[in-house]
């Protein structure tokens, strides 16, 4: 079996249960997912399908759904970690994507944060329109350009590139990757920054376990809004490692220092055994307990956008300050 070539700081080795904590959790899962209830699922909007077709000049961020976003910058349309899919192996989603694929602007980028089903799913990716370069984690073009994909770019930890006057950067997470049972971390994970001259740095941190490595982002970018998971984190005895909690996630943004939190990788699949509803009672209660003003947090729906006029940030229903 080939040796795995990426790991995380500190040697967290995400994502190598054995057999028996397996079982564990599938025996637990069974029993919890009887008394779960999943009917207070993320709401939906009506995307502004005007604005979105057209935006060329306003900063933008619309959610899709679990970690799939349309950012607008600079001119461009980037989507991160595409995935419309209906089902996730033998689980329906939970809630349709915010905006249908036929309904998607021409995208320019497309950032992939790792592997997992979850985060890249190649029907999505090959019907999104538009030239669609691909900026990946080390390790990952030849799975795509197997696939059909030319336009791949792969970056290591730190590296960036620039398009149009927007600079991505690949920022490290902790986390671990698999799509069949031969290539398991083959190849990296990570987040992206993206910063424009003039307007927000954007900080989408993919799929991560609390780590150090949030305090170096930090340090090293003045990040305007985070894009963080708060989901698929129950049981936290198997889920740590790999998936921060509400309240891990909090801790990762304070790390930061960024100014909004926009919580991502929930409402959308049946990951693990929490619920959205308990996501975000979760969330709701750490904030409170740490004084972090309502203002901050932005509870995006489905289809709902973020905008960015001049000082101000609001979304498509509420124009002053941050309500959703």
């Amino acid at each position: 079996m080939r040796k795995s070539r990426y790991g995380n700081l500190d040697s967290i080795r995400a994502g190598s249960a054995g057999r028996h904590q397996f079982a564990r959790w599938r025996q637990e899962r069974l029993q919890k997912l009887m008394n779960k209830e999943y009917q207070d699922c993320v709401p939906s909007v009506a995307p502004d399908l005007s604005f979105l077709q057209h935006n060329r000049q306003e900063p933008s961020i619309t959610w899709i759904g679990h970690s799939t976003f349309l950012i607008q910058m600079g001119g461009l349309n980037i989507v991160t970690d595409p995935v419309w899919a209906r089902r996730m192996a033998l689980q329906k989603r939970l809630a349709p994507p915010g905006v249908e694929l036929s309904d998607m602007p021409s995208v320019d980028v497309v950032l992939v944060s790792h592997s997992h089903y979850d985060h890249l799913h190649f029907g999505s990716l090959r019907r999104l329109r538009g030239p669609k370069r691909l900026f990946v984690p080390a390790g990952l073009s030849r799975k795509l350009e197997l696939r059909g994909f030319r336009q791949v770019q792969e970056m290591h930890w730190w590296e960036d590139i620039s398009l149009h006057g927007v600079k991505f950067s690949f920022v490290p997470a902790q986390h671990w990757t698999r799509r069949n049972p031969w290539d398991m971390n083959n190849s990296h994970w990570g987040g992206w920054v993206m910063e424009i001259y003039g307007g927000p740095t954007i900080y989408f941190a993919g799929d991560s376990g609390y780590f150090r490595g949030f305090a170096e982002i930090g340090r090293r970018f003045d990040i305007d809004v985070a894009l963080m998971p708060i989901g698929a984190y129950d049981p936290e005895w198997f889920m740590a490692a790999q998936h921060v909690s509400p309240e891990e996630a909090l801790k990762a943004y304070l790390d930061l220092g960024a100014d909004f939190f926009v919580p991502m990788h929930y409402g959308a699949f049946k990951l693990s055994d929490d619920t959205p509803k308990q996501a975000l009672e979760r969330l709701e209660s750490e904030r409170s307990r740490l004084g972090i003003s309502r203002d901050k947090l932005f509870l995006l729906h489905h289809g709902e956008t973020m905008r960015f006029t001049q000082s101000h940030v609001t979304d498509n229903e509420a124009k002053d300050g941050l309500d959703s």
